[in-house]
């Protein structure tokens, strides 16, 4: 059976392939104390608008009174070796960087969120028309691309640099003397929904079953963390209209077809003065 690849330039998996680099990172949850330093440094780096984050730090409370524990759980983009965005996203706008993470071509992306249903990690956003800088991509999707920019240079990833506790590594995990090896060979990781198949490369230390469950972790969330979601969700700079926003209480047959329609009437809307640009 032929190798799949991924995106218009082919690219195939790289684990363990000589001469192949395969950036991955490694987040001891252990040493994570929940600071959301990460994602402040990628909101203000990337003018990630209110209410959207490349990085964000998920919490659930578990035990009763007074036996009680807060779990920190960093999420971004898993930059999979097996990516299914890519795989859904209809005009190749989503493709495999050669080391490993996935990117964006935001010239072919028509909005149409495909990619963002396809995700397992809810890891994408869509990028609205109101956003502090004009000259950055607006109406089209966005994720975390590893700071790729940064990365090529020699410098690491923002989060990883801001981490308070240091509990990111990050690494070419091909290079067995690298330390994301190292620190990967020499603990017991795991991986977000591995069932989905898409060889996610952000491995865990310390990661409690409970959490690393979406359902769970949105139903054992305090009041409290419910209402801090909100704030960020409702009163964003755009008036609360963001395309993808989904208040955290708001479940239901009746939320989720609102929330649907207006999605798609921000994309009808968007979409007719970019489809023959995102074709070519």
């Amino acid at each position: 059976m032929a190798e799949r690849v991924y995106g218009y330039n082919g690219v195939s998996p790289s684990a363990g392939k000589a001469g192949r680099k395969r950036y991955a990172m490694v987040i001891d949850l252990r040493r994570c104390t929940g600071c959301n330093a990460c994602t402040a440094t990628c909101k203000s780096a990337y003018d990630v608008p209110l209410g959207e984050w490349r990085i964000s730090v998920m919490e659930a409370e578990l035990g009763e009174f007074p036996n009680t524990r807060r779990y920190s759980l960093p999420k971004l983009c898993n930059q999979c070796d097996q990516p299914s965005c890519i795989r859904n996203c209809p005009t190749k706008a989503t493709y495999k960087h050669p080391d490993g993470p996935i990117l964006q071509r935001y010239n072919r992306c028509i909005g149409c969120r495909t990619c963002v249903v396809g995700c397992p990690y809810n890891a994408r956003h869509f990028l609205p028309d109101n956003r502090r800088d004009k000259r950055n991509p607006r109406n089209v999707v966005d994720k975390c691309d590893f700071c790729i920019v940064r990365v090529t240079r020699g410098l690491a990833p923002l989060c990883v640099a801001s981490c308070t506790g240091g509990a990111m590594v990050f690494g070419d995990l091909n290079d067995p003397d690298s330390e994301v090896a190292r620190v990967y060979r020499d603990n017991k990781t795991f991986t977000l929904r591995p069932e989905m198949g898409n060889e996610p490369q952000i491995y865990y230390i310390g990661l409690n079953e409970h959490i690393a469950d979406p359902e769970f972790a949105f139903h054992h969330r305090s009041e409290q963390l419910h209402e801090r979601y909100n704030t960020f969700k409702l009163n964003s700079e755009v008036g609360g209209e963001m395309a993808g926003n989904i208040v955290d209480t708001d479940t239901g047959p009746a939320g989720w077809v609102r929330h649907m329609v207006r999605n798609w009437a921000s994309f009808l809307k968007d979409a007719p003065h970019k489809f023959f640009r995102g074709l070519f």
